[in-house]
């Protein structure tokens, strides 16, 4: 084992935070358009447009995530009468760079990794602008060895392009990389499709019925250095 990549949202940063941060950007919005809405209906909508959108794009060549957002929240401003501020995506930015939340055990888990030699990366369905701006808002961007978006790889995941550009930067082979996400469908099934090793992240059990598609189960990011251990 010579390198480890995680996803990003859902894996380093949690649900929950994401969370926050979309409902405080659709305030912002909304406060721009001085409106009598309720934020969380909206935003509320706003995440099934965005899911289904994306959901839409999975394996598929990547469009700026920046262009997917802004077309979700524009289908739901015309549904609900306000207008989408050009400045949506840096509303975004902001709200990312304020709100995002790390698992508590991440940062001792990266370093962990990297303590025992290894290439530790991201491999992400994003713009560069939001990974980098994000990244470094946290105050890990410096822990990681690379960085590889669906922006950069021309593809969404579980397409092979994204972990193979990864695998190419941190020059290992596919049998010596294991890949860490959330989602059963696109991280385990991208990885292992590439002949890497994937563990999900399943803090609470909730998608059980897909354990089938990974290699490793975790409750907790810190448990993936036993693992990786097991593996050297």
């Amino acid at each position: 084992m010579r390198a480890v990549f995680f996803d990003f949202v859902g894996t380093l940063i949690t649900k929950e935070g994401e969370n926050r941060t979309h409902l405080n950007i659709i305030r912002e919005v909304l406060k721009r358009s001085n409106t009598g809405l309720g934020a969380e209906e909206v935003w509320k909508a706003y995440e099934e447009e965005s899911s289904r959108l994306f959901s839409e794009l999975a394996g598929k060549e990547a469009r700026k995530v920046r262009d997917v957002d802004t077309e979700a929240l524009r289908r739901v401003a015309e549904r609900y009468g306000f207008t989408v501020p050009e400045d949506f995506w840096e509303i975004s930015l902001k709200m990312h760079a304020r709100y995002g939340e790390l698992f508590s055990d991440a940062v001792e888990t990266i370093k962990a990794l990297k303590d025992l030699g290894l290439h530790v990366g991201i491999i992400t369905d994003s713009d560069n602008d939001y990974i980098e701006a994000h990244l470094k808002a946290l105050g890990i961007h410096d822990l990681f060895d690379s960085i590889t978006t669906s922006e950069e790889a021309g593809y969404f995941k579980p397409h092979p392009r994204p972990f193979q550009l990864a695998l190419e930067k941190a020059g290992v082979n596919a049998s010596e990389a294991l890949y860490v996400g959330d989602n059963p469908a696109k991280d385990c099934v991208g990885a292992k499709n590439v002949g890497m090793l994937s563990v999900l992240l399943d803090p609470k059990g909730e998608k059980r019925e897909l354990w089938r598609n990974c290699d490793f189960v975790v409750s907790k990011l810190s448990d993936v250095v036993e693992i990786v251990k097991g593996l050297l």
